[in-house]
This record gives C-alpha cells, sequence and structure tokens, in this order.
C-alpha cells in the first residue's frame, strides 16, 4: 500500500495575499480521496520527532532559537513565514511525516509526504519558506537507525537545493543531486554532488532529455540503498517563482520517468511534494496529484 503521511496542520494559517499556497495541503489529499487514488487507510498521520534527529542535521543552537521563537526579524523576513509556535510544530511534524515515511518506504518500496521538499533550509537557519529541512533529517535518521548507509537524494525542483547541499558538503554517504532553473533563486548556489543548472525557458524536450540522460547511470554510480526524491511542480511554464517552461504532461513524463527508474532499481524511496507556485491552484494540485496517480500506477 502506498502510505502518505499527512496532517491538518500542514495548512499553516497565512496573513492574507501571502504568496505561498498554503491551501493546497488541504486540498491535494482532499482530491485524491475524491477521484479514488487513495482511501483513507493509505494516509497516516505523524507526531512530534524526538529532538536529537533534528540537532543531527541543524545546530542545536538554532533548533532550541527555532522552538523558543527566539528569531531576529532578519531571520524571520528570510524564512518567508511570520514566526509562531504553530508554525513550529508544523515544520516538526512535517520532518517526523518524512522520518516515518521512510520506514512504510523500507517496507514498500516507496511512501509520501503531502508536505515537506523543505531543502532551503541549512544546518544553521532557514530560508525561503523552509525552516527544518525534512529529507535531510530522514536521511540522518536512516542512517542513526542502520536502516541505510550510502543515501541519493535527487531534487527536481525548480530551485536548487542548497541547504541539503550545504548540510551534506564533503558528506560522502549522501549524494546530493539537484537539477533546477539556473536563473532561479537561490542566486547565489551552493555546490551539490551533482548540479545541472538547466537554462530558463527550457521546455519538456531540453528538460526530460537531460534527465533521462542523466538519472539512470547516477543510480547506478552511487548505488544506493535509499533514495529521497524531491518532485517540485514549480517547473511548469504557468509557475510564478519558477523560469522554465515544462507543461503540465511533460511534469507528469518527468515523474514517470523517475518514478520508473526507482522502481526499476528495487531500491526504497520517499517523495517529498517540494514547490508549486501556479497562480492557478486547479494547476497546482493537478500536478501534485499526478505524483501519487503514477506512484499507484507503477508500484501498485
Amino acid at each position: 500500500m502506498l502510505k502518505i503521511a499527512y496532517h491538518p496542520i500542514y495548512k499553516h494559517p497565512l496573513p492574507e495575499g501571502h504568496r505561498f499556497p498554503m491551501e493546497k495541503y488541504e486540498l491535494l489529499p482532499k482530491q485524491l480521496l475524491h477521484e479514488g487514488t487513495c482511501t483513507e487507510a493509505n494516509f497516516f498521520k505523524p507526531v512530534f520527532p524526538e529532538e536529537k534527529y533534528l540537532t543531527a542535521v541543524h545546530t542545536p543552537e538554532y533548533v532550541t532559537n527555532l522552538k523558543n521563537l527566539n528569531l531576529d526579524r532578519k531571520a524571520i523576513r528570510k524564512n518567508g513565514f511570520p514566526l509562531s509556535q504553530e508554525l513550529v510544530d508544523r515544520e516538526q511534524i512535517i520532518a517526523q511525516g518524512t522520518m516515518l515515511g521512510c520506514e512504510f518506504a523500507l517496507e514498500h518500496r516507496i511512501a509520501f509526504n503531502i508536505a515537506g521538499g523543505t531543502h532551503h533550509a541549512y544546518s544553521d537557519h532557514g530560508e525561503a519558506f523552509c525552516l527544518l529541512n525534512d529529507q535531510a533529517i530522514a536521511a540522518r535518521y536512516l542512517q542513526a537507525k542502520d536502516l541505510a548507509q550510502q543515501i541519493l537524494i535527487v531534487d527536481l525542483d525548480v530551485h536548487q537545493g542548497n541547504g541539503t547541499a550545504e548540510i551534506f558538503q564533503g558528506d560522502d554517504s549522501v549524494f546530493t543531486f539537484s537539477m533546477h532553473g539556473s536563473g532561479n533563486y537561490p542566486f547565489k548556489k551552493e555546490v551539490s554532488d551533482l548540479d545541472i543548472p538547466v537554462p530558463d525557458k527550457s521546455g519538456d524536450d531540453f528538460y526530460l532529455a537531460k534527465l533521462k540522460e542523466i538519472l539512470p547511470r547516477l543510480i547506478d554510480q552511487v548505488n544506493p540503498d535509499f533514495i529521497f526524491y524531491l518532485s517540485g511542480v514549480d517547473i511548469l511554464e504557468t509557475d510564478k517563482l519558477g523560469r522554465l517552461s515544462c507543461t503540465p504532461e511533460g511534469c507528469k513524463e518527468r515523474d514517470h520517468f523517475a518514478l520508473s527508474c526507482f522502481r526499476d532499481s528495487d531500491i526504497p524511496v520517499q517523495v517529498s511534494m517540494g514547490g508549486g507556485y501556479s497562480p492557478d491552484i486547479k494547476i497546482i494540485i493537478e500536478a501534485h496529484a499526478n505524483t501519487y496517480r503514477l506512484a499507484q500506477e507503477i508500484y501498485f
């Protein structure tokens, strides 16, 4: 069975007019249930993680300051969300959803988190709607529990996974791969183990050809015990924070190819949803829902 982390806290109240489409976290599971892609049995409700797993990735000082709401105005502005206890609770529960998803993935070969993909969170600070790096935390969780040792992170969000790259800099046990828009935030990129910058306005043909050339070879090269997939749908031409020109069909083909590669390699994978900022929320939900539909089709 496809297991999916979801908690009502994922939809966090924001000031009117905020550019982050928080409602997608409520609408996506409703859509999956409505169309019959999933049933209630597919979903599990994460709780708070143990702090030791957070501090295996983030500095103890940062985690303490975050939990105590002790961030200065500059740091709060950089995060992009008004700081509150509910927000900090939300970020921790998202991380736990990804951690528990890893255990389900080991059992069922794949698992999802309705939220997550918070790849801009560094070891000592957050930025760009990311406060705690869920997939980095889950990678260390797997290693700490001796459930996996060699890990591959496949980040196909339109933005580079700069926080993830910083966290695992110089660590051979976690290979970071980011394929992102070259002209997109962050404008000062970090160095992943493999970065593929995609030129502005690149459409389906260029994007898919590049991915199909790289991903199977990379899986063979790294030979991981576990894969994390960040499936951001902000590669779409309609995305207001992205600069690529992929169609919904191209985004779906990306997910079909990636998920098929993971299945064929027989390596467990955890999927976090990442970004999606098209002005029409229906486009975001449809693109994210395609990832789940494909997982059901390919794996189950």
